[in-house]
């Protein structure tokens, strides 16, 4: 039978892939039918809220709970001495802390308690009625305060072997990457520029905060829905942290209202596990939208040296970098990947990167659209662009020059094969808006950026039903479009109509493990393995023919939705379609479904360039928006629509990154804008249409030659804005945000 289930990107004309389909779950969206988080709900449901530290550092002495648990309502109350005193690795302790203190409040907003009651206004009124003793302790929010001799130290001895003996005590971990000499490299340079850039932590902001709903019976069984870009994480983690078999507790994902790598850890749902148990009684929690801001992870600060050397005709001699991420009170800041990605669209001869992961007073990072990366890319993508500028090149045509490309090492250390970059600097530069027009204050910039994508382990199962359409089930909870994308790669492999497949978000108990949606993986991971499923589910279909027809397997072909006869040696039979095939499966052999399960690899790199034109007010210091297009491969685009809402979402975070949000601490280590009225996110009008370049350099590590689209496009942004508004105020701007009154200095300062 003909079918070739090998791994390689098809030469083809496709038929699905490519379109444009509806969404398949825009009218459950648009008509409030679908249900999110917040929305699940159960028999004699109770009300969990979590009382916070007021503080930015304190030691924790006494709890005192006996007032609120005799407030009529009140069925549990849990604090860190309800947790299983379990041994565990630094990673789950760390989420255990950060769920619940320990003996000491690492941030303002980290959880001390939590009540479940009958009602909100109970357990409203028993949080104030718990009494918490506090030691106030020295605080330290800024990653470079943080390494000073005197700031207070979070984690005696909690440096890991890649900290040199005797650096600063909120030093956790340093990485390093490179090739090459620097120093002879910056001899040959006409200049070297130093520079040193700093971002401030941005968060996700998502619309939907975070909620679920938790059950466990008295047999130690447990169900759990909440939302989450990874119901197995969730299920796995809570499960080690609270002593339980996975087994035991199935998690579902609901419908997702954002998440943007913000979901990929638990904060809740081991609270209200402990609260269902002590009580009985499921719990329902929901954040409010300050608790998420104050108590769920941002994305890190940064603080970044950098030097690179350039010759006159644009060549780059050698390229450094110094990074230092605070990732919040515990380990694991993205600086590694910022480390990684900062100069991984060139190619150097002389480069070098170190990062260090440093612990500051700070709710606990999470990941944010290509972890590390922008921040990384802010600092590379400006000292380019000024040494561009200083040699009056064109900033295009510099980048042309010292573009990674096939063949070339990375920085990180990899030799990469076919990819886009400049293919998207190509078009980039013939594009109209590379040569239209500025006005007067306007300015206009360009960068670039990179993110590695991931695979992962998944498991997809495709089932045929007896009236010949299709059931997709796959284990990653859907925050791009990638139900849509499943049903369209499997309609394209089994050649039927895409309204004919369906595609499901399965709970824990329903599949194989499928790792987070996060890294860009999906469509990539997830894609290859619906397609190989329904390879699997088309070879049973040209056996079940074949023994219908009584000749032997290999001689009959999947061929536009049928199965035919391979040649005329094999008979003169009609071909057989999919719906056909299935009416008869009862008689044939049964059920007809196939299923994949990998640990994929081959994801590709992913590469963008950005360019943006902004006009800044001389007399406020305010910046426009004027004009912006994303130019990125996609490999394959297998559903175009989504993949330009993946560009424009990520340009328009990143400027929102590059010119309002941020959070700001008082002296005292509180957060002072924990709001979206004091937060503040762009909004429509702050915008125009981001216009959306889709380049398609096929992927060999996948069958359709599909590249992961998601994070790249927020790389970009933060350097393209600081360029351009640079251009536009004529100062080089090196801190972010660029709020009016920050830029207005720098006007004042020129």
């Amino acid at each position: 039978m003909a079918l070739d289930s090998k791994l390689q990107t098809e030469a083809r004309q496709f038929k699905v892939v490519g379109t444009r389909p509806l969404r398949p779950d825009g009218v459950d969206k648009v008509t409030g039918r679908a249900r999110f988080g917040a929305d699940m709900s159960a028999p004699g449901m109770l009300i969990g809220l979590v009382l916070r530290s007021p503080h930015a550092h304190a030691r924790i002495r006494t709890i005192d709970t006996s007032a609120a648990k005799a407030l009529p309502g009140v069925l549990a109350i849990v604090t860190r001495a309800d947790f299983p005193d379990l041994a565990l690795d630094d990673f789950h302790a760390d989420i255990r802390d950060n769920c619940m203190a320990g003996d000491t409040a690492l941030y303002d907003g980290h959880a001390v308690a939590a009540v479940a009651a009958t009602s909100g206004k109970a357990a409203r009124a028993a949080l104030k009625l718990i009494k918490v003793d506090y030691e106030v302790l020295p605080h330290v929010t800024d990653v470079d305060a943080a390494l000073n001799v005197d700031a207070p130290v979070l984690h005696e001895g909690r440096a890991d072997e890649s900290v040199p003996a005797g650096s600063p005590g909120n030093l956790m971990a340093v990485y390093e990457f490179g090739h090459g000499d620097i120093d002879a490299g910056l001899k040959q340079a006409d200049r070297v520029l130093e520079r040193t850039y700093r971002t401030e932590a941005t968060h996700q902001g998502y619309i939907e905060p975070h909620a679920c709903l938790a059950q466990m019976g008295p047999d130690g069984q447990a169900d759990l829905w909440c939302c989450t870009q990874g119901q197995f994480m969730v299920r796995d983690t809570c499960a080690t942290i609270l002593g339980l078999h996975q087994g035991q507790l199935r998690v579902t994902a609901s419908e997702i209202g954002g998440g943007f790598g913000g979901k990929t850890t638990v904060f809740l749902e081991p609270v209200a596990m402990l609260l269902a148990r002590k009580s009985g009684r499921p719990v329902k929690m929901v954040m409010s939208r300050s608790e998420v801001l104050r108590a769920t992870g941002p994305t890190a600060s940064s603080s970044i040296d950098i030097r690179i050397g350039m010759k006159k005709d644009g060549m780059i001699t050698a390229a450094f970098a110094m990074l230092r991420y605070q990732g919040g009170a515990y380990p694991g800041s993205p600086v590694e990947f910022g480390a990684m990605s900062g100069f991984a669209p060139y190619d150097l001869e002389n480069v070098k990167t170190i990062g260090w992961d440093i612990v500051t007073n700070r709710p606990k990072q999470a990941a944010y659209r290509a972890p590390g990366a922008p921040m990384a890319a802010f600092a590379v993508e400006s000292a380019i662009d000024e040494l561009a500028r200083g040699f009056g090149l064109d900033p295009l045509e510099v980048r042309l020059k010292n573009a990674a490309r096939e063949g070339t090492r990375a920085s990180y250390g990899p030799t990469y094969p076919a990819i886009g970059l400049e293919a998207t600097l190509r078009t980039a530069r013939d594009h109209p808006h590379w040569t239209a027009p500025l006005g007067p204050n306007q300015g206009r910039g360009v960068a670039c950026g990179f993110w590695f994508n991931f695979g992962g382990n998944t498991c997809v199962t495709l089932n045929i039903t007896h009236d010949g359409t299709v059931t997709v089930t796959e284990g990653n909870p859907d925050i791009g479009g990638s139900r849509a994308s499943m049903s369209m790669m499997a309609a394209e492999e089994l050649g039927i109509p895409y309204e004919k497949v369906r595609t499901v978000i399965a709970d824990t108990g329903s599949l194989g493990i499928n790792d987070v949606t996060d890294g860009s993986r999906v469509t990539f991971a997830v894609g290859l393995a619906t397609i190989e499923a329904a390879r699997a589910a088309k070879h049973e279909m040209c056996k079940r023919v074949a023994m219908t027809w009584g000749i032997d397997p290999d001689a009959v072909e999947w061929k536009d939705g049928a199965v035919h006869p391979a040649g005329p040696n094999a008979g003169q039979h009609p071909p057989m379609s999919l719906a056909e095939i299935a009416a008869i499966a009862p008689n044939t052999g049964g059920p007809i479904a196939g299923h994949h399960e990998v640990n994929a690899e081959g994801a590709g790199v992913s590469f963008a360039t950005h360019m943006v034109d902004t006009e800044v007010d001389p007399d406020t210091g305010a910046v426009k928006i004027l004009r912006y297009t994303v130019f990125q491969d996609a490999g394959k685009a297998v559903h175009p629509s989504y993949v330009e809402g993946q560009f424009q979402g990520g340009a328009v975070q990143g400027i929102g990154w590059a010119l309002n949000e941020e959070y700001i601490y008082g002296e005292d280590g509180t957060l002072q804008n924990a709001g979206f009225l004091d937060y503040r996110i762009p909004v429509a009008s702050d915008l125009p249409m981001i216009d959306a370049v889709i380049l398609e350099i096929p992927n060999p590590g996948h069958p359709y030659g599909v590249r992961g689209v998601g994070e790249t496009s927020i790389v970009p942004p933060l350097a393209a804005v600081a360029n351009s508004v640079s251009a536009a105020a004529g100062v080089r701007m090196t801190d972010l945000p660029m709020s009016p009154p920050r830029v207005l200095a720098a006007l004042h300062a020129r």
